[in-house]
């Protein structure tokens, strides 16, 4: 298989490792793996795993740029809106995979949330000493936060994710006779290779089936179902007694998500902020994410009894107040102004976040 990117000699040996840790697993599984199996082995894996390995993920020194690091403008934002819709009996924060704690060392920084307790939901032991090294910076924040590595019983407030569900592992399905496959992984000469079964039970659970069912997947068309993402909202869903879930990712409604012309569905690698579409290469040095279907998620939140939906996330901003954020830095000053603008319009442009990205919110009703 070719490399679409050179290889460090230490990449080479950490992906080295990995990949005897799935060979090990495709072996004991009788030599084949649902994908969504191999894209949490190569994530996750304890001391292995691109998220659990210590691995410098975010920012211009890793291999991705999400919306806190091109400056505070967004986490302002989001403050400003969080400091509206939060109960006020219930000022809580829960954040789930908080990557290098940026985003919630910028929202515990902010005045208006001076009084929120954040709890903290993280399963990788590498990027928790992260985040405590970088909120122990902010004054008065850490005593604020409690880590968390499982799912509280009880959520209340609002519960946060920005870009985690798109790493959440996807199942891959192949029309075939009019039919579907499952495309997972198995070993061909000890090398990595895809290979075609029928569905898994868990990739029967998604509500992309449907679909299937109703023949919309000709033959060779290839897309990911997303069943982990459906019931992880599900759980949180049956947990959250008050408030609201707030979920930032890029992704489509379901007609865009399953498009025709979209036949190779929208699985994608990152590794040194360049993309590839092979994530059978250097398991464990790349990111490996797929895009999210939020209509399936708004169904499943509203069969939990919660209201909400999805909007763009240029949409999200305006109306949480962006522009009156930005004219708080008054224009005559440049040297904070520009970068401001600049911030700005990657957040806003169709070209950029501003309509890649969505942003669902979803509540629990008020009663009266």
């Amino acid at each position: 298989m070719l490399s679409p990117h050179p290889e460090a000699p230490d990449e080479a040996a950490h992906s080295a490792a990995m990949r005897a840790h799935i060979d090990a697993a495709i072996g004991d599984a009788g030599g084949w793996i649902p994908f969504a199996e191999y894209m949490d082995l190569a994530l996750y894996t304890p001391g292995l795993g691109y998220y659990s390995c210590g691995r410098q993920v975010f920012g211009a020194a890793g291999d991705f740029v999400t919306a806190p690091e091109m400056g505070g403008l967004f986490a302002a934002t989001l403050a400003q809106w969080l400091d509206g819709f939060l109960p006020t009996d219930a000022r809580t924060i829960t954040e789930f995979g908080a990557g290098s704690g940026l985003l919630a060392a910028q929202l515990l920084a902010d005045p208006r949330l001076a009084d929120v307790r954040y709890r903290i939901v993280e399963v990788s032991a590498p990027l928790a000493t992260r985040q405590r090294e970088r909120i122990s910076a902010v004054p008065g924040a850490f005593e604020r936060v409690e880590w968390l590595t499982a799912l509280p019983e009880c959520l209340e407030g609002a519960v946060i994710g920005n870009e985690v569900l798109d790493a959440m592992p996807v199942h891959l399905l192949v029309g075939h006779n009019g039919g579907v496959l499952e495309r997972g992984v198995g070993l061909v000469q000890g090398d990595l290779a895809w290979s075609d079964r029928p569905p898994t039970a868990d990739a029967r659970a998604a509500r992309a089936l449907r679909r299937v069912e109703a023949g919309e997947w000709p033959d060779g068309y290839l897309s990911e179902v997303h069943p982990r993402q459906e019931a992880f909202i599900a759980s949180l869903a049956e947990r959250l007694q008050r408030g609201m879930l707030v979920f930032i990712d890029y992704g489509f409604d379901e007609p865009t998500y399953y498009h025709p012309q979209r036949a190779q569905g929208t699985l994608r690698c990152h590794h040194r902020h360049t993309a590839n579409d092979d994530p059978l290469w250097q398991p464990g040095t790349q990111d490996i994410t797929a895009h999210v279907n939020f209509d399936a998620l708004d169904a499943v939140a509203a069969e939990a009894g919660l209201e909400g939906g999805h909007v763009s996330f240029a949409r999200f901003l305006l109306d949480a107040g962006i522009l009156d954020v930005l004219a708080r830095t008054p224009a005559d000053d440049p040297a904070r102004y520009l970068p401001l603008s600049a911030e700005a319009n990657r957040l806003l442009s169709p070209a950029e976040m501003g309509e890649l990205f969505r942003v669902a919110v979803w509540g629990r009703p008020t009663t009266s």
